[in-house]
């Protein structure tokens, strides 16, 4: 599961302090979850209007879950934590404190993730549905201003997302900085920053530390598996891809952030999209050496005419340099890669706003 090995202790086991866990991650799933149902029944009531009341359904199921998400405490240790820019898990303890796990990784990342479009068209093809809808709205404010504001973008769509444009660039400021989550093969799993600065939990004698690892694990934690500690993960990648042109979508070439951040680079949301694809296919291309950086520092897969050019799938790949890690027969998810391909050679901002590019 997405977030059991990058936290202090395996989150399959109780909490060694006892209380409870909100976790980022998990919270930012059910959130995106809600949006694919509700994209998927907005998609069948087109055709069968009955599928109208499941996608208000899973609209009020987004707006509680994102509310609960970005909801403020009377202590002041809610998920969001402003001063970083960034979403934690928060460690709520027998005794009613509270503390954030204030681990930089991939927790913090999925909520971006949550990030959906619905085409003005579509609803406007369900009138029934869009009065309910804005009838629940108007009723449940405390709800729908914790999110990203339901008001039309580019080509009147809407966006459901979790992050609103100020959130949205905070985070996307960490995930384009070389030195945090940008590395040349793709979105690292785990903050650099925690290479030098590691995270440390200290309860009673037991010291609990997270540190960026972007290869092989140095430990036998999580039976020797560090693929939530820095390496970059294909899967989620793509989903953050996903993300990142649906807010363009949304957005429009007016959003510009900087790429990679600290380098006066601006870039459209649709550019960033492209980078990022560009970043996870070029392990698998040759560089201007000649090498594959899937490949590693192996001489014969990269030299022999036999291996260089059958390229492996693997599990996950090193957070610096792109070498493949892990399991290399891992196509059910690594072969995401095709995909990307497909992004770089077909997807064109006008397509994208046109919505011809889904």
């Amino acid at each position: 599961m997405p977030g059991e090995r990058e936290g202090l202790h395996s989150r399959c086991a109780r909490v060694p302090t006892g209380g409870s866990l909100e976790q980022a991650d998990g919270t930012a799933w059910m959130a995106f979850f809600s949006q694919c149902m509700l994209q998927i029944a907005i998609e069948l009531a087109q055709h069968d209007e009955v599928y109208g009341d499941m996608a208000l359904k899973f609209l009020e199921h987004f707006l509680r879950i994102g509310a609960a998400m970005n909801r403020p405490t009377a202590d002041g240790q809610e998920m969001w934590d402003e001063e970083d820019g960034f979403y934690y898990d928060v460690l709520r303890l027998p005794d009613g404190s509270a503390q954030r796990l204030k681990v930089r990784s991939m927790v913090g990342l999925l909520p971006l993730c949550a990030s959906t479009v619905v085409s003005a068209a579509a609803v406007q093809k369900l009138p029934r549905l869009l009065e309910r809808s804005r009838w629940f709205i108007a009723r449940h404010r405390d709800l729908a201003d914790r999110v990203a504001p339901l008001t039309p973008g580019a080509n009147g769509r809407i966006l459901f997302s979790l992050l609103d444009e100020t959130k949205l660039r905070r985070v996307l400021a960490r995930v384009l900085d070389e030195s945090e989550f940008l590395s040349p093969a793709g979105i690292r799993s785990m903050s650099k920053a925690h290479l030098e600065n590691p995270y440390i939990y200290r309860l009673g004698d037991a010291e609990y530390r997270v540190a960026y690892q972007p290869g092989e694990s140095d430990t036998a934690m999580f039976g020797g598996n560090s693929n939530w500690r820095g390496p970059v993960w294909m899967p989620i990648n793509l989903l953050l891809v996903r993300a990142i042109f649906n807010l363009y979508a949304y957005y429009g070439d007016e959003f510009k952030i900087e790429c990679p951040t600290g380098s006066g680079n601006m870039m459209t949301l649709y550019e960033v999209g492209k980078d990022l694809a560009r970043r996870m296919v070029s392990p698998f291309e040759r560089n201007a050496q000649g090498q594959r950086p899937v490949f590693g520092n192996s001489d014969l897969l990269q030299q022999n005419p036999h291996w260089r050019d059958h390229l492996l799938f693997y599990e996950f790949f090193h957070g610096d340099t792109g070498a493949g890690l892990g399991a290399s027969h891992q196509t059910g998810w690594t072969g995401v890669v095709a995909k990307l391909v497909d992004v770089l050679e077909t997807f064109t901002a006008k397509g994208i706003l046109e919505g011809r590019v889904r």
